[in-house]
């Protein structure tokens, strides 16, 4: 498994209808230990969340189905691997 860092750009005037199927949508994922954070920028203008999935095509059919990204919410966004290595929400390395 790999972890991902997705940062999204809102497009604003559409945010407030979606918010609630979003919420649900990622914390849905979070109960299956696909998603570890997620969140909104302190400024408004966006969002970050961290997930983990075999690799980025399957990250990319698990973003595809995100209601922010089916009703036009998503101006930009983002997709870095990312390969944490110290912190203490990580597991112990065998």
């Amino acid at each position: 498994m790999a972890w991902f860092l997705v940062e999204i750009r809102y497009v604003r005037e559409k945010l407030e209808d979606v918010r609630p199927r979003h919420r649900k949508f990622l914390s849905d994922l979070a109960e299956q230990g696909v998603v570890a954070l997620g969140g909104p920028l302190g400024d408004g203008s966006g969002g970050l969340s961290l997930y983990q999935a075999t690799d980025e095509a399957a990250l990319n059919e698990i973003l595809e189905q995100d209601p922010y990204h089916l009703e036009g919410v998503v101006a930009e966004r983002i997709v870095r691997e990312w390969k944490p290595v110290l912190g203490s929400w990580l597991p112990e390395q065998v």
